[in-house]
């Protein structure tokens, strides 16, 4: 990891409510350049909202502040720099159902960063056998298993060069045989010094890979550190108790 003076990522009092529910409750929270960190806690504590609200796909309370790499978050010209540094990879892979998986690949570069088509298709070529699908480059998304949809899916938002990658609990929709194919081409990233956050609850990848753990109940940052510390010796009854019930000891 190397860490620089001011942090890639920024978040001061986020707050986010929808009605009179809040869901997250002011965070504070910085990401340092090539950091990797894994965000976990029970259903419902605000994680994936935490990392949507980092390219605006959630908007959040005017008195929160957001930056990516010195650029504020917010509606406006700016939004299409910030997502331009910040590639997304969902649950359900959203890939495009009737554009081959090469295309899928070459078209934001394309579009957003007017990559001649000879280039985009060179270089979307080069991610999909990073990670391991160049074999699959003419099939569609639908002949494809659920695990190398999410290569796919991950090849994608590689496409874009981007600073900083969100995986937004990128292993849930699969099968469990299927886990496996999808973590070992992030652990590959995450070794490569790309930034990552990662909403998981995959417990094992995050003590494996993470450079720092945070846990999150009820909207709000509850512990945050070292895997070792937090999986071992956290400090909070709270995270105990889901790490108790998850690990099952």
């Amino acid at each position: 990891m190397t860490a620089t003076n001011a942090p890639l990522i920024s978040i001061r009092g986020l707050t986010k409510a929808y009605g009179t529910f809040t869901v997250l409750h002011g965070i504070d929270l910085d990401i340092a350049e090539g950091e990797v960190v894994c965000v976990i806690g029970p259903s419902g504590s605000g994680k994936s909202t935490l990392i949507r609200c980092i390219n605006h796909l959630e908007a959040f309370a005017p008195e929160s502040r957001i930056t990516v790499d010195g650029i504020t978050v917010e509606p406006g010209p700016s939004l299409a720099k910030v997502r331009a540094e910040v590639g997304m990879v969902f649950q359900s892979f959203n890939l495009f159902p009737h554009m081959t998986v090469l295309k899928n690949v070459m078209l934001a570069p394309m579009r957003v960063r007017g990559t001649p088509e000879k280039e985009a298709e060179r270089k979307a070529r080069e991610l999909l056998a990073r990670v391991g699908i160049a074999e699959q480059a003419e099939k569609f998304p639908g002949q494809l298993s659920g695990g190398q949809q999410q290569r796919v899916a991950i090849a994608r938002a590689l496409a874009m060069e981007p600073r900083v990658l969100l995986f937004d609990e990128p292993t849930s929709a699969l099968d469990p045989e299927m886990v496996g194919e999808v973590l070992d081409v992030m652990r590959k990233l995450a070794g490569s010094g790309v930034t990552m956050i990662v909403v998981t609850h995959e417990m094992g990848f995050a003590r494996q890979v993470a450079d720092r753990v945070i846990f999150m109940d009820g909207g709000r940052l509850v512990e945050s550190g070292p895997p070792e510390d937090i999986f071992d010796s956290p400090k909070h009854e709270r995270t105990r108790g889901f790490l108790r019930a998850v690990l099952n000891h």
